[in-house]
């Protein structure tokens, strides 16, 4: 099984990545080793307004992951209320239509305020949606995430801990229904 965890900001040391490594471990404790795309690793040459007519070959990989994906699972944090721009430009990049069709997508939020990135997750929800793809149910908010998070960056709120357990589990259950439905299959 192929998921992409896909790491929503470029901001350096971001929170974003620091709860991505927890959910990466709740997949290896399920046999499941994710994809990591990080937002910080995109190719400077990516953000030339010729990539919208050419892309880069360095953003190849990222391309070519989201295609192979049995499944994408999407961190995000909330900026001013928004999804980060850098995730939305991400998205604008991929190969249209055949990215995201077809393909289970799960969402993590997290946020310093009390909605724990509610209206990022509902934005990229929309545009999944909008790219036929499919929308796990199971979506983990995690507000006030200064005090969510421990020096060494683990979860210390045994409830959120669970939670990303628990969604972690059922997107691989939800990943795996889909794909054996034989309404997966894609041209891509």
């Amino acid at each position: 099984m192929s998921i992409v965890l896909v790491i929503g900001t470029n901001r350096p040391g971001s929170n974003t990545k620091k709860v991505a490594s927890h959910i990466i471990q709740r997949y290896a404790a399920h046999g499941v080793t994710p994809q990591i795309l990080d937002l910080s690793d995109l190719p400077p040459a990516l953000f030339e307004p010729a990539s919208y007519g050419d892309k880069p070959a360095e953003f190849a990989p990222f391309s070519e992951a989201i295609l192979q994906a049995d499944g994408i699972h999407w961190v995000t944090p909330e900026y001013n209320g928004a999804v980060p721009g850098v995730a939305k430009y991400f998205i604008d990049m991929l190969q249209f239509p055949e990215s995201l069709v077809g393909v289970p997508v799960a969402f993590t939020g997290l946020a310093a305020g009390i909605w724990g990135a509610l209206r990022p997750v509902e934005q990229l929800q929309d545009i999944v949606l909008y790219r036929n793809a499919h929308v796990f149910p199971a979506k983990v908010f995690i507000p006030g995430v200064f005090n969510v998070l421990a020096e060494d960056g683990s979860i210390k709120d045994e409830a959120i801990a669970r939670r990303l357990d628990d969604q972690v589990k059922g997107f691989i259950d939800f990943v795996d229904k889909i794909r054996s439905t034989g309404k997966y299959t894609v041209s891509k």
